[in-house]
């Protein structure tokens, strides 16, 4: 397999400034096939992950409900009896983990600890009625995890990381790429890595990123023994969304369905190929598994303002290329 087409395009950004750094890599079932780091970096640097951190927590989750400690349907007063005490609905981990909570949202660099944010945010809508995209939700799925595990929820991350030598994710950000204008997009990164955020504080290698994108696409394929069952892997790419209302910043026209933490692709009208789920993050972070096709692909970079990037190019000359 060449992309060549995707690394050029990616080399073209760096090298008009559109992206300061960038690290793209491309895996298969049986490992990375192409990986390369362009600009002022290499390609075993790591970065902020932002987003692409739901997914990773969610995996954590979705092992604690194949060993029976949650389940979809369990409550977040279970590990937060004080949460929602002004509320009359129900608050469910599938609600956490598909953006359909209805819990307002702060600034992501918050300078109230994300527990007390967790608990004293008013709702936004009726639990399940609609979707917005959340990050504090996953401090609720960090809470459940931690409640059910009896281990903290980035050592929950570290265990299923460690199985497949995914060892460079953590929330130590001293030897990650800064972000080039985070300041000018308005996020304090200090005050934003010091929260530990379970919804967007990772960072990690593109190494990572693709040992996982392989293990997904071994254990889509019907693989036993990997840090999910087949039939785990599938509960987390059931669409939990449906046809209700989605709101700012994801509207329905950008074609997204929300998985167990997963971004679902479903209806992008800018892919050639629907047949993809990951996540993307807020410096310009991509992480995207293509089952039927047998790729995922990583893009790692450090810019906030990447609206000139488009991803769905970069995602389209990859699977163009086989």
């Amino acid at each position: 397999m060449t992309f060549s087409t995707a690394f050029d395009l990616v080399r073209r950004h760096v090298a008009d400034d559109r992206l300061p750094t960038a690290v793209l890599g491309v895996a298969s079932a049986d490992g990375t096939v192409a990986l390369e780091a362009f600009g002022p970096a290499s390609a075993e640097d790591r970065y902020p992950l932002f987003s692409i951190t739901k997914p990773l927590l969610g995996i954590a989750a979705a092992r604690a409900i194949a060993r029976g400690q949650l389940t979809p349907e369990t409550p977040l007063t279970t590990a937060l009896p004080e949460f929602g005490a002004r509320r009359d609905d129900v608050v469910r981990l599938r609600h956490l983990a598909s953006h359909t909570s209805g819990i307002a949202e702060p600034p992501l660099d918050t300078a109230v600890p994300l527990r007390t944010e967790l608990l004293s945010r008013g709702r936004d809508f009726v639990a399940g009625t609609a979707s917005r995209y959340s990050t504090l939700a996953f401090e609720g799925i960090a809470a459940l995890v931690e409640h059910a595990t009896g281990r903290a929820w980035d050592a929950e991350v570290s265990a299923w990381a460690a199985e497949i030598g995914a060892d460079g994710l953590s929330l130590d950000h001293s030897d990650a790429h800064l972000i080039a204008d985070a300041a000018a997009a308005g996020l304090d990164m200090a005050r934003f890595a010091a929260l530990r955020n379970p919804g967007a504080g990772l960072a990690g290698r593109a190494d990572d990123l693709l040992r996982l994108g392989s293990a997904l696409l071994r254990i889509g394929g019907g693989e036993r023994g990997g840090i999910l069952s087949p039939a785990t892997l599938a509960m987390m790419l059931r669409p939990l969304t449906g046809a209700i209302p989605r709101l700012e910043p994801y509207p329905a026209e950008r074609g997204q369905d929300w998985g167990f933490t997963w971004n679902l692709r479903s209806r992008a009208p800018g892919l050639i190929d629907r047949d993809v789920y990951g996540h993307g993050g807020w410096a310009g972070t991509q992480f995207w598994v293509h089952p039927t096709a047998g790729v995922a692909w990583v893009l790692l970079t450090n810019r906030a303002d990447h609206a000139s990037v488009d991803a769905d190019a970069i995602d389209n000359a990859i699977i163009g290329a086989l």
